[in-house]
């Protein structure tokens, strides 16, 4: 098995498959999604037409440059749809509830549409999230709008999209029934939970939730365009895989090769081999 650990930040940018940018730190990379994601809105607003967007909670420090932007500059989001990629359930297979501290529509609510201001803000309707028991609605609502202009997104340990977890072994789904997954609820994985953990709650993996509710790699390759942001020291050695190895639905992020205008902007820690994090 080829490995890839001594691979330098100016070789990844030279071999990899998809395209690479590389910013210096974590704040650069959020304006950098902030700004990426206002070009898209002020193009579109400038011609009247709809903005729509899958988003992530994880990178969530774009949130806060976007309401600042947006506020200084008086730009609307009243024609921009945002789809929320994924969140947690509970146990008995329900959403989480939004008080939760893990809940990505509870963050997205308090933390991104409450904090702008009313004139400017998405609308209600147009904050969709994925529902379990409901979750064909997504993409119904996907076609209706006409399709995703931008998916962002990160990238799990395991080289997940959203909670498209890779298969398990004894799984027998191919490469394409993976790339034509839709939204559904599903296991979320125990290298997911852990590295979820150690970055969302101080270690204590009994408070990550055991499952979840995702779009599918079917909405996320639809999309116009995808753009995945890498700010952590543990995506090193699993970036190297998604754009340097074979395309796999065991390295879910490195569909990315075949699509058609597919991004990945890194934080230089990020981009740097992972044997120099051990230094």
């Amino acid at each position: 098995m080829q490995t890839y650990e001594n691979v330098d930040a100016a070789e990844l940018l030279q071999k990899s498959k998809v395209p690479l940018e590389i910013v210096e730190t974590e704040e650069d990379m959020y304006y950098h999604m902030a700004m990426d994601m206002l070009s898209h809105i002020t193009a579109n607003n400038k011609q009247d037409k709809r903005t729509v967007f899958v988003v992530p909670v994880g990178p969530i420090g774009q949130y806060k440059k976007l309401v600042w932007l947006c506020g200084r500059d008086r730009i609307s989001l009243k024609n921009v749809w945002f789809i929320t990629m994924d969140d947690y359930l509970l146990p008995n297979g329900k959403a989480i509830p939004q008080d939760h501290p893990l809940s990505f529509e509870g963050f997205m609510n308090s933390q991104f549409y409450e904090k702008m201001d009313p004139g400017l803000t998405v609308p209600v309707h147009q904050r969709i999230f994925p529902r379990p028991g409901r979750e064909h609605e997504i993409g119904e609502q996907i076609e209706k709008l006409g399709g995703v202009d931008v998916c962002y997104g990160g990238m799990g340990i395991n080289g997940h999209i959203a909670f498209n977890e890779p298969p398990e072994p004894g799984d027998t789904i191919s490469d394409e029934e993976f790339a034509a997954l839709s939204c559904r609820v599903l296991d979320i994985s125990r290298e997911t939970r852990t590295i979820n953990a150690v970055t969302g709650a101080g270690g204590y993996i009994d408070f990550i939730p055991q499952r979840c509710v995702t779009i599918g790699m079917k909405e996320i390759l639809s999309a116009r365009k995808i753009r995945l942001y890498l700010n952590r020291l543990w995506q090193s050695g699993i970036v190297r895989k998604a754009v340097l190895g074979e395309v796999t639905r065991f390295v879910p992020a490195s569909f990315c090769q075949r699509h058609a205008d597919a991004r990945f902007v890194l934080v230089r820690h990020t981009a740097n081999s992972p044997l120099n994090q051990l230094r």
